[in-house]
């Protein structure tokens, strides 16, 4: 099983709300699936929309003291040890729940990232993201199946982390 992770950069904008509430949605049909276990909505400031959504899903809430990594004050109160990162509109497609869970079933204890495809809309994230993809991985992006373990240590990636490309991909609402 896995935990969801969705960090809300901007908690008092209600479009962001708007698409928290798509995401969390979307990860109804992992819940019934069996590969998420739970799901933890991390933010710089509480809102009572967001505390409001966090109970009626059953998500944790989590306010990150300012500066903290989100991914890794997310992973504190995540309960599973594979953890998906995500941000408010990200739907995963089709085929999601059977390609996340044959990569966290078969990954070897050394394998830390696997990274969802996602849609990129300017040129800077997409130069980035093939950059990536050669140089290796310094930090978690919305997308990413991290270990837990990796974002508790609080440490910046290897500069010579490789990226595992999933067959699964990311949508945005």
């Amino acid at each position: 099983m896995i935990s969801g992770l969705i960090h809300v950069a901007r908690s008092s904008d209600p479009v962001a709300i708007e698409c928290l509430a798509d995401t969390l949605s979307a990860l109804v049909a992992g819940v019934a699936a069996g590969l998420v276990g739970d799901a933890v909505i991390v933010t710089a400031d509480s809102c009572s929309a967001l505390e409001t959504m966090a109970e009626g899903s059953g998500a944790t809430l989590v306010v990150r003291p300012m500066g903290a990594n989100p991914w890794s004050a997310g992973a504190r109160a995540a309960r599973r040890e594979w953890l998906l990162c995500l941000e408010p509109g990200d739907i995963p497609a089709e085929g999601w729940i059977r390609s996340l869970d044959r990569f966290v079933g078969t990954a070897r204890p050394d394998l830390l990232l696997g990274r969802m495809r996602r849609p990129h809309t300017d040129l800077p994230a997409r130069i980035a993201a093939r950059g990536e993809r050669v140089v290796g991985a310094r930090s978690p992006r919305p997308g990413d199946v991290v270990r837990r373990e990796r974002l508790l240590a609080g440490l910046p990636f290897s500069p010579r982390l490789k990226v595992r490309m999933l067959s699964a991909r990311l949508d945005r609402s």
